[in-house]
């Protein structure tokens, strides 16, 4: 079966306190999805259910290999899920604030495209 691409959504998020990457990635993962609606999943590519969809994310994140890949994909609400993550995003120097259990200075940002598609012969 053919895939085709319906849409590409793009998002931004950041982790101001507690330098975790899977937050960031997780909040530009919902910035990304946060405002669609994808009736053409079901009135022009013919879904029945929205498990169906095919959905592929790209996470591009400041130290990679700590993110939970597990929570990433868990704001997506449908869809066969996969979730590539690579090092990009930045790193802004901030203020650590021991109260908010920051490990130093470093606010992470990460940017993420979330592509949804759909098989058909």
């Amino acid at each position: 079966m053919a895939r085709k691409r319906l849409i590409i959504e793009m998002g931004m998020g950041v982790d101001q306190h507690g330098q975790e990457p899977t937050v960031a990635a997780a909040r530009a993962v919902r910035n990304a999805i946060a405002n669609n609606a994808l009736p053409g999943v079901w009135e022009v590519a013919g879904l029945s259910d929205p498990n169906d969809m095919i959905v592929e994310v790209e996470v591009a994140v400041p130290y990679p290999e700590q993110v939970r890949k597990e929570e990433v994909l868990a704001v997506l609400p449908f869809g066969r899920k996969s979730l590539n993550v690579k090092f990009g995003g930045m790193v802004v120097q901030g203020r650590a604030i021991a109260g908010l259990n920051d490990k130093n200075d470093e606010m992470l940002i990460a940017v993420a495209a979330v592509t949804v598609l759909v098989e058909n012969e």
